[in-house]
């Protein structure tokens, strides 16, 4: 892989970005950020283009800092105690509930502040839900939880989960995403959030897939299927590999390239993108979650593909 360069204000801009992004922002961090922005017109330009790339979040949550300054905004938001819906409240009654923080909420690391368990990038996690059943989430997995008496509720935000449910008579298990509903007949199962489309895995027993219109599917042991907006698509047995992740591994079957990428993303600081020319181009193998960059290494040596890297948080995947 090749290394190059960005300008320094372009380098330090995404740093910055990244460390936002992998610690818990605090007043001094905060504080230290704004002294760098204001300290060079370079500086404030290279952040407000980042920003504009990214949707604005970091930008968005401090903003919210400077409007609340008797209690920084994470220390809300953090609060393991405080429901989503107390807080949405609260911003509503300080009349923060703006476009930019409508942005921020659906980004990827705003989806991660308000929802009731997730995961950091690198990150999988397993919990021990009230109802007895277990849940896993991959790296930068968001859900938020919502049992009462008569249901046990999984809201996917995004990414990637597997659940084991605890048999309850009284009340069903749904996970919910994008797409429709997914409820346990049996115990085990994998949904994985994507673009457009959300996957299921069987694991044990079964589930029932529906879509908002009624229309529904059973899926057997073994067997998957992707919902979609309007259809469930059938794909068969034989995809066990994608529960790999759980041991850390990625499993690729005849894949494109831009599908291996995307999930190595959630393990990776920083940005990498993949030329349409190479996105295409099919990858078979098992390969390592965890050390991503021996991944892309062999990638690399397998591939037509030639690697650049502009500073360690920026990565472009183009013709080799």
């Amino acid at each position: 892989m090749n290394e190059k360069r960005l300008d320094r204000a372009a380098e330090e801009a995404i740093d910055w970005m990244v460390r936002l992004r992998a610690e818990k922002p605090d007043a001094r961090l905060l504080a230290a950020l704004d002294a760098w922005i204001a300290g060079d017109p370079a500086n404030a330009d290279a952040w407000s283009r980042l920003q504009n790339r990214l949707g604005g979040p970091y930008d968005t949550l401090r903003s919210l800092d400077h409007r609340l300054p008797r209690k920084n905004v994470r220390t809300i938001l953090l609060q393991p105690d405080t429901s989503r819906r107390d807080l949405l409240r609260t911003f509503a009654g300080l009349g923060l509930l703006g476009g930019g923080l409508w942005l921020g909420a659906r980004s990827r690391p705003g989806q991660a502040l308000f929802a009731d368990l997730s995961t950091a990038t690198g990150e999988r996690r397993a919990f021990a839900l009230d109802d007895g059943s277990r849940l896993t989430l991959n790296a930068e997995s968001a859900v938020d939880l919502a049992f009462d008496d008569r249901q046990r509720l999984l809201l996917l935000r995004r990414g990637e989960l597997v659940v084991q449910v605890a048999p309850d008579r009284a009340r069903p298990f749904l996970v919910r995403t994008g797409q429709g509903e997914i409820m346990a007949l049996g115990t085990r199962y994998l949904v994985r959030q994507e673009a457009d489309a959300t996957r299921v895995l069987v694991l044990e027993h079964s589930v029932r897939l529906s879509l908002p219109d009624g229309h529904f599917l059973d899926v057997a042991q073994g067997e998957s299927a992707l919902l979609h907006a309007r259809r469930i698509e059938r794909q068969g047995a034989g995809e066990g590999y994608r529960a790999d992740w759980l041991e850390g591994r990625l499993s690729v079957l005849d894949e494109p390239l831009s599908a291996v990428i995307d999930a190595l993303r959630p393990y990776r600081h920083g940005l990498i993108r993949v030329a349409p020319e190479v996105r295409q181009l099919r990858v078979q193998g098992v390969y390592s979650l965890d050390d991503s960059e021996r991944t892309l290494r062999i990638l690399a040596e397998t591939l037509p593909i030639r690697i650049d890297r502009y500073t360690p948080w920026l990565v472009l995947i183009g013709p080799g």
